[in-house]
């Protein structure tokens, strides 16, 4: 058994040639702003990888979305971290699917996105700095016909390459989901993303000024759907979990790969980033068995904050290992390390999670602001 190589054949039996295609690329070429990873990502059906087949999608179990991940993120750190506010987006809106049942607005859409083969990107709250992670960043105000929307995201991956967004907007002193073709006036790009790390996935901040959207565009959920809000919150933040996990053991697991290759690696640095993919795969499994409620969440946030600590250390060993001629000939080296460490700034952060989890084993409901 090679190192990587169920995560590289699950990639090649849902996404045919994609993972061969990408590695041909120098990492330079596919880290760039305008890099070629999310056209390609497209062509090959990966926007279908968590679509359900009775929609026309790849079907990927839970599992099979982990090593899908892990390997793009071998090759392609943006693609990877990009593409997982696509999954989230689309596992999000899977969760309402079943939860209201067929004959919604939401019937078109997915057998649209499926169709047609469309991203998705997040403008659900993630990333506001002093905000509660689920609190809507944008907000819905009735007028005749629909609603006027203002707000914004930032940031906000896939921005340019997006062709729905998808976004939790306050309305009426409640929360709707907002679907939101990428054309529509009054939606706007900005520059964010500052940094040449990462810049590939598109970060930047996605703008809504006095937006009008149709009824049909702004779901609002029904009573028995409102009661059910905070489940439908716990699916998401499980699955984000999971795939934030995947993304970033796969960026580390390129430089062990590096390693492995010169001949230079070690036990201890092959069983630390094994034993992240592990975890992750666990908590996959557990999703997949449909366990998605509260105590699976802590699990989700222990896993999320255990798979950083072994990345860490398995990061500067690496690097190490590799010696200083492989850091000054090339970039790679650098820019994978610096890239892994961006695992810690997806939410919700060590800090703010850590009190609610002691909470929790205490024998509280876990509760995320």
């Amino acid at each position: 058994m090679r190192f990587l190589e169920i995560e590289r054949a699950t990639c090649e039996a849902f996404l045919p040639g994609l993972w061969a295609r990408l590695a041909e690329l120098p990492l330079t070429e596919k880290e760039a702003p305008d890099g070629p990873t999310i056209d390609l990502f497209r062509a090959h059906g990966g926007t279908n990888l968590l679509v359900p087949e009775e929609w026309g999608g790849a079907g990927a179990s839970a599992l099979d979305a982990a090593r899908v991940v892990r390997a793009l993120g071998s090759t392609a750190p943006s693609l990877a971290v990009s593409t997982m506010m696509h999954h989230f987006s689309l596992g999000s809106l899977l969760a309402v699917a079943e939860l209201v049942g067929p004959g919604t607005p939401l019937d078109g859409v997915l057998a649209t996105i499926a169709a047609d083969r469309l991203l998705l990107a997040s403008g659900f709250a993630e990333g506001h700095v002093g905000q509660g992670i689920l609190a809507p960043g944008m907000r819905a105000e009735p007028v005749d016909g629909g609603y006027l929307v203002n707000g914004s995201k930032k940031p906000c991956s896939l921005s340019r390459s997006m062709n729905l967004l998808t976004a939790s907007v306050e309305v009426d002193g409640g929360m709707g989901l907002l679907l939101l073709p990428a054309g529509t006036p009054g939606l706007t790009v900005h520059p964010f993303w500052g940094s040449p790390v990462l810049a590939g996935a598109e970060s930047d901040e996605i703008r809504l000024t006095d937006v009008f959207v149709t009824h049909e565009q702004l779901l609002r959920p029904t009573p028995g759907l409102a009661a059910r809000a905070y489940e439908l919150q716990t699916v998401g933040l499980v699955w984000f979990q999971m795939i934030v996990c995947a993304a970033y053991t796969g960026i580390v697991s390129s430089l062990v790969d590096r390693v492995l290759a010169r001949g230079r690696g070690d036990a201890a640095l092959v069983a630390r980033v094994e034993s992240a993919a592990a975890l992750t795969e666990g908590l996959a499994r557990r999703i997949d068995l449909g366990d998605t409620g509260n105590d699976a969440l802590a699990a989700a946030l222990v896993v999320r904050h255990a798979v950083r600590e072994a990345l860490t250390r398995t990061v500067d060993e690496a690097v190490e290992l590799l010696g200083g001629m492989a850091f000054v000939s090339s970039p790679d080296v650098a820019y994978l390390a610096a890239a892994s460490h961006a695992v810690a700034f997806h939410p919700p952060s060590r800090a703010a999670s850590a009190e609610r989890l002691l909470d929790y084993y205490a024998g509280h409901e876990l509760v995320i602001a």
